[in-house]
């Protein structure tokens, strides 16, 4: 058995004070038996405007967010999926948002950007979000080897498109990490629904850490960070503000699933997944 956390935080304007905020909550998952602990989308910023999070932008060598998620996971001994942070692309105006693995040693050791781009308009309401203005699209999805098993990484909007999971399986998927930032209004109606069919579907565990609270943009997330089994069975959960989700995953219970139930491998449709364009 292996002891997981999803960190769930409110996440402000203020770098400085989120990064304090993260290193209590991962010193608290540590302090409970964590081995693997994921940070939420958007941990170290949630800026009055969007374009806040392309000022501070970091490059492949290193950074004050990349430097905290290292020396934290070193200090700590656990592995740790940082979140998301914005790094650099090839347009000066727009950023990669991208989530990092750092094993227990503080090494990077795998990288993630986002691919699903939040670009709507929320029906029943005035809010409207145009993520592509400032996030350049990533092209690649991710399975890292670790202790626990296969991980894979997903960010938030990601989780409405199945075709991408399908994927992930492909490439031996048992454990999905998912940081996320849902709205309020998208988190009542779909976030539980979505999370628990991306583990059913796929007959892994699901290790969903959100942002939970009203930030000083105005914005309101949705919270409710959850642990999810193989079998869509919800292992525990946080409803709304700061603190830790803390839950066993067992890698003979995902073998143990998709052997005596073994839906994956009746699949007969499959799709190509190709993000290059």
């Amino acid at each position: 058995m292996t002891v997981v956390v999803a960190v769930q935080m409110a996440s402000g304007p203020i770098v400085n004070a989120n990064l304090l905020e993260a290193e209590r909550l991962i010193s608290h998952a540590a302090s409970e038996g964590a081995a693997l602990v994921v940070l939420p989308e958007n941990f170290a910023l949630m800026g009055h405007k969007e374009t806040d999070k392309v000022a501070i932008g970091e490059g492949p060598d290193g950074g004050l967010l990349q430097d905290f998620l290292s020396q934290q996971a070193k200090k700590h001994s656990i592995w740790l999926v940082g979140g998301t942070i914005p790094m650099k692309s090839s347009d000066k105006n727009r950023i990669r948002a991208a989530c990092l693995l750092f094993n227990d040693q503080g090494e990077q050791v795998a990288r993630y950007d986002k691919i699903h781009l939040f670009d709507v308009n929320l029906p029943g309401s005035d809010e409207c979000y145009i993520e592509s203005e400032t996030i350049e699209s990533g092209d690649e999805t991710v399975v890292v080897d670790t202790p626990f098993g296969k991980l894979g990484l997903a960010i938030c909007y990601d989780l409405r498109f199945p075709e991408m999971f399908r994927d992930l399986i492909d490439k031996g998927m048992e454990i999905l990490a998912i940081p996320s930032a849902f709205t309020a209004i998208t988190g009542r109606a779909h976030w539980e629904a979505l999370l628990r069919a991306r583990a059913i579907e796929n007959q892994c565990y699901v290790i969903a850490a959100a942002q939970g609270g009203y930030h000083a943009n105005g914005r309101e997330t949705h919270g409710d960070s959850m642990i999810i089994d193989p079998w869509g069975i919800v292992l525990n959960r946080l409803s709304k503000a700061a603190g830790v989700v803390k839950a066993d995953i067992d890698g003979e219970r995902v073998a143990s699933v998709r052997k005596t139930f073994p839906a994956v491998n009746h699949r007969r449709l499959y799709c190509r997944v190709d993000v290059s364009s």
